[in-house]
């Protein structure tokens, strides 16, 4: 079973570009995990037949977003953190906004694990949203997780915005405590692991050259000089079925490029 996830910084314009359908048939996915969607659903301009669509749009218009396209329709599908996660570990939002209306979370039951794709607050610039990616949102999200495993094991995949360790980005000197390579991220990130998460591109792949973002500036892609904040992460049950894991940086259409997995199940 191949999953693929993609922000897409707008699928409409990926779609726009000719580039959308092209992606798909070269991955020939089983499920397509998109986020930063921008775009309500009879908004999209492409067509994939034989795939189900899931959208969880954000209520601000052109913003945010995720989507979930599936071969075989899940069991259940959810939208968002639950009301009890939200309410325990106090996601309440910031001046930014209310994330849990941001469209960043849809959950989708198979019949041998529950995938989860995820867009994680931008901690900004200025990192005037840090404090809610550290204080609230992390800490709901592996919450979240750990409550789906009593049931069966999770993957979770998804822009993360961080980059976990120093051969996750090209120039991790320049950027230590910068947004996306703060201690606090990096710390909410090392969370997951604790809990027996499993970075799968890490089972395959060790040291620096392998990212997923690219600034628009400076010629950074094509120079390879940019971050890895894109991931498929999997319960400590799932490791032996992960038969590859794989960046698809040829893949055009976005500031960042498709991610992939392939389970034995």
């Amino acid at each position: 079973m191949r999953l693929v996830s993609w922000n897409v910084n707008g699928i409409r314009a990926v779609s726009r570009k000719g580039l959308f359908d092209p992606f798909v048939e070269s991955l020939d996915p089983d499920v397509i995990c998109l986020q930063e969607t921008k775009a309500q659903q009879e908004q999209s301009v492409h067509e994939l037949p034989g795939f189900t669509e899931y959208w969880n749009s954000a209520e601000k218009k052109g913003y945010s977003g995720t989507a979930v396209f599936a071969k075989t329709p899940p069991l259940n599908v959810s939208y968002g953190l639950p009301s009890r996660i939200i309410s325990k570990f106090k996601v309440i939002g910031d001046a930014f906004g209310d994330p849990n209306t941001e469209g960043r979370v849809i959950t989708a039951e198979f019949e041998s694990f529950y995938l989860v794709t995820v867009y994680t607050p931008n901690a900004k610039e200025d990192l005037g949203r840090l404090a809610l990616r550290h204080q609230q949102w992390d800490p709901a999200f592996l919450g979240y997780a750990k409550s789906l495993e009593k049931k069966k094991p999770v993957v979770f995949c998804g822009d993360l915005n961080v980059a976990h360790m120093p051969d996750d980005l090209a120039n991790p000197k320049a950027n230590v405590g910068k947004k996306g390579f703060t201690d606090e991220e990096r710390e909410g990130f090392q969370n997951f692991i604790n809990a027996g998460f499993v970075d799968t591109f890490r089972l395959f792949q060790e040291g620096n050259g392998h990212y997923s973002w690219w600034s628009n500036f400076a010629n950074a892609r094509a120079r390879n000089v940019g971050w890895r904040i894109d991931y498929f992460l999997v319960s400590e049950a799932l490791r032996s079925k992960v038969i590859s894991a794989e960046i698809h940086a040829d893949i055009m259409g976005s500031d960042h490029c498709p991610v992939s997995i392939s389970l034995d199940v």
